[in-house]
């Protein structure tokens, strides 16, 4: 077998492409509910059988996120057992089934355009299906970037990752935006605290069709990755754990060079026996400081605008939601290249206070706007700053802190518990916040909720710039050795 003398950036730049696109299905799926959203509450609103409420439609709209929590725990044993590129492929398959049955729920089961509680319960199991996607392309994407990359690409490589996630939002935005054309959301009219029905001034069809074709885009996204992904090679790092180092050692060569790959191979089969020590031996404040950092970056609120984003917009009275929903991507992604650029130069810290700070501020924005009459463009700038302060911060540096802060020995189990909270309280916050949004109290009506809801996450990101403050080391220019040696050295002056 003859093995490339010389290693080709185009290949591996081909690779990552493909693996990137997995990250944009991630994006793609968790926000595709932001335009589809309203269509489907107004679809199940029609339903006789039961009562579509708003703790309901607040369950409905996060399903997915059900899924994430059970893909990303499996993710481990998936990457283990069906290796890198079998476990991308699965992911896939999901996000294209989920799609497929998201556009008809009704297939060879239910009447076409019937509302049921049964059919309720079909579209959730396809949302939690494209959920299980989502959570293995979440763990597995950066993991195979990661082991096909050289050294000194590493930290650029997977950083494009969650690059391509914001990116997935904001395509989706736009799809949303382009499948919406001509015609208008549903407009919901309420009964009562908990009781809504559609107005009879709404577009039909946003409410039988629109929102099936939202869901329905994602298909094609999905085809195109896992076609792709069955032309990638397996993770060489996965090879050389099974034994066929003979394979590991042509990827190598292909992407570093024979020479270079001969010795990368070789510190890999160095460590193909990691010694693994219990999760607390240095101590609870490791895992404590990591599990918080994820129940953070959920707890802030922001997966509750970009889910909700058009609805928020349409609130504020200031033109049309979907276009500020596509604006507001545009914003996103250009300030998570903000991260993408300084993380190395100003450290991971700095970045989550500025940002916890500026989201409190926008956070801060919209509750005021509620208390007291300003202009529309007050709330809407608001949003945007909240949402712009959270890309450049929480968004990406908490996956780059929950990657460093571990020490080795007890890494796979301490960010298998991490990223399994991140997805719960990401379910909690992105389920709660339409009956939140929605409280009444007495002559502030429907405003008390605005107000309360955002009240809520400023504060929280208040207490989160503190936490990091007090008690999240800065990982800038360490070695994952030199955290070992913090963390023992933490957990000695603790004891």
């Amino acid at each position: 077998m003859e093995y490339p003398q010389n290693g080709s950036r185009a290949y591996l730049t081909g690779i990552v492409l493909v693996a990137v696109l997995g990250g944009l299905l991630f994006g793609y799926d968790t926000a595709v509910i932001s335009g589809a959203e309203k269509g489907l509450q107004a679809f199940f609103l029609g339903a006789k059988d039961f009562v579509y409420s708003d703790t309901i439609h607040g369950i409905t709209s996060s399903s997915a996120l059900l899924g994430c929590i059970i893909g990303s725990a499996l993710s481990g044993i998936c990457a283990s057992a069906l290796g890198r590129k079998k476990s991308l492929i699965l992911a896939g398959v999901f996000f294209f089934l989920s799609a497929c049955g998201s556009y008809y729920p009704e297939f060879m089961l239910y009447d076409y355009g019937v509302p049921t509680l049964n059919l309720l319960v079909v579209f959730n199991i396809y949302r939690i299906i494209g959920g299980i996607g989502v959570g293995l392309a979440s763990a597995i994407c950066p993991m195979y970037i990661a082991e096909v990359a050289p050294s000194n690409l590493r930290g650029t490589l997977v950083s494009w990752n969650q690059f391509a996630i914001i990116f997935g939002q904001l395509v989706v935005y736009f799809v949303n935006f382009l499948i919406l054309g001509e015609h208008t959301q549903p407009v919901i009219e309420s009964m009562g605290e908990t009781l809504y029905r559609v107005s009879e001034s709404s577009d039909p069809w946003t409410i039988t069709t629109g929102w099936r074709y939202m869901f329905g885009s994602e298909a094609f996204v999905a085809g195109i990755f896992t076609l792709l992904v069955c032309f990638v090679p397996e993770s060489p790092r996965y090879l050389a754990l099974i034994g066929r180092d003979h394979d590991a050692l042509m990827v190598l060569s292909r992407i570093n060079g024979y020479d270079k790959a001969c010795e990368i191979l070789s510190q890999i089969k160095s460590t193909v026996e990691v010694k693994s020590e219990r999760l607390f031996s240095f101590g609870i404040m490791v895992v404590f400081v990591g599990v918080m950092l994820s129940v953070f970056q959920q707890a802030v609120g922001i997966n509750a605008v970009l889910y909700y984003a058009p609805r928020i917009f349409e609130s504020m009275n200031m033109g049309n939601p979907m276009v500020q929903t596509v604006i507001m991507g545009i914003v996103n992604i250009s300030f998570t290249l903000v991260a993408v650029f300084t993380v190395e130069k100003l450290g991971r810290k700095p970045l989550l206070i500025w940002g916890s700070i500026g989201m409190a501020i926008g956070a801060l924005g919209v509750c005021l706007s509620n208390l007291v009459e300003v202009a529309p463009i007050v709330p809407v700038v608001s949003i945007m700053v909240y949402s712009a302060s959270f890309m450049f911060s929480w968004g990406p540096i908490c996956w780059v802190l929950i990657s460093e802060i571990f020490p080795n020995t007890i890494r796979s189990q301490a960010v298998a518990i991490a990223v399994a909270f991140q997805w719960i309280f990401n379910f909690i916050v992105s389920s709660s916040f339409v009956p939140m949004y929605n409280m009444q109290l007495g002559d502030m009506g429907s405003s008390f909720g605005h107000v309360f809801v955002y009240a809520l996450y400023g504060i929280i990101c208040v207490i989160a710039a503190w936490f990091v403050y007090k008690l999240v080391p800065e990982t800038k220019g360490k070695t994952l050795e030199d955290m070992t040696e913090l963390w023992r050295k933490r957990d000695e002056i603790a004891k």
